[in-house]
C-alpha cells in the first residue's frame, strides 16, 4: 500500500464544505473519494488537512490517500483533473512516507479573508470577497488583532456547541493589509475551530466600524460564550491558502 499527498485547489461556493456527509454527495472530500475510488477500483478514504466550511475556498488544501495498488503520481493527478468538477483541481501529487497524515501531522495553517471596502462591487472578484461599504478603521483592527494572537481558549470564537476536545489554539500572526480598497486579513495558526476565522473577522470588522472596543477581546475570551464575540463573516471571503508541515 502506498501513501500519497495531494495539493488541491477549489472554489467552494457550489459545495457543502470539505467534509463528506451522509445527507449529500456535494462535498469536496466526497467528490475526491468518488473519483479516486473509480481510478483505484477500490473504496478509498481521503483525509484533508482542514475541514473548510460550505462556501469557503482553497488555494492549497492538502490531503492524503492510501492506495492498495501503487500508482504513478502523474497518473493520479491526470485522472483526478479529468473527472473532477471544474471547480476542483489537484495541482500536485507526491508519494510520501506511510505514516504521513494530512490532518494529524503537526502543521501551520494559513487562511486569508478578503474584504472589498471600496464601495463598488468587483464583478470579477465578487465570489471571493465580502463586500462592505462602510469604511473600516484598519488601525483599530490591527491593534485588536494583536490581542487575538498567542495561545488562548477560543471557545467564544467557535460555532461548535458540543466539542469535548480542547478549544485551545495558537495564533502565530494576523496580518492586515489595505490594497486599493481591499482589506486582506491573513491568519497563521496551529489549528482553527469550526467557524473560528470567520468569527474573528466579524469581531475585527465590528471593531473597525467602532461598534465595539478593542478592549472587548479579553472579555470575549474570558466569557467562553459564542454570543459574546462578533458576527459570523460571509464564507465566500475566506480561503485556505497554505498548509505548512513541520519537518
Amino acid at each position: 500500500m502506498k501513501n500519497y499527498k495531494l495539493t488541491i485547489q477549489y472554489v467552494g461556493e457550489k459545495f457543502q464544505g470539505w467534509q463528506k456527509q451522509t445527507s449529500t454527495d456535494n462535498t469536496i472530500q466526497g467528490k475526491l473519494e468518488s473519483v479516486l475510488s473509480l481510478m483505484a477500483e477500490e473504496d478509498v478514504k481521503v483525509d484533508g488537512a482542514g475541514r473548510t466550511d460550505a462556501g469557503v475556498h482553497a488555494y492549497g488544501q492538502v490531503a492524503t490517500v492510501k492506495l492498495t495498488n501503487a500508482k504513478n503520481p502523474r497518473d493520479i493527478k491526470f485522472y483526478c483533473n479529468k473527472y473532477l468538477p471544474q471547480e476542483i483541481a489537484v495541482v500536485n501529487v507526491d508519494e510520501i512516507y506511510p505514516r504521513f497524515h494530512a490532518r494529524l501531522n503537526k502543521s501551520v495553517k494559513v487562511y486569508q479573508y478578503r474584504i472589498n471596502n471600496s464601495g463598488v462591487r468587483n464583478v470579477f472578484e465578487n465570489r471571493f470577497q465580502c463586500n462592505l461599504d462602510e469604511k473600516l478603521d484598519t488601525s483599530k483592527m490591527k491593534h485588536a488583532a494583536e490581542t487575538l494572537m498567542g495561545t488562548h481558549d477560543f471557545t467564544s470564537f467557535s460555532s461548535n456547541k458540543n466539542s469535548k476536545k480542547s478549544n485551545e489554539r495558537t495564533i502565530y500572526s494576523i496580518d492586515i493589509e489595505k490594497i486599493d480598497g481591499e482589506i486582506i486579513l491573513t491568519f497563521k495558526g496551529n489549528g482553527f475551530l469550526y467557524n473560528m476565522v470567520r468569527i474573528m473577522v466579524g469581531t475585527l470588522i465590528e471593531i473597525g466600524l467602532g461598534q465595539r472596543s478593542m478592549k472587548d477581546i479579553g472579555r470575549i475570551f474570558a466569557a467562553k460564550k459564542r454570543s459574546e464575540a462578533g458576527f459570523l463573516a460571509e464564507a465566500k471571503g475566506l480561503s485556505l491558502v497554505e498548509v505548512i508541515y513541520e519537518e
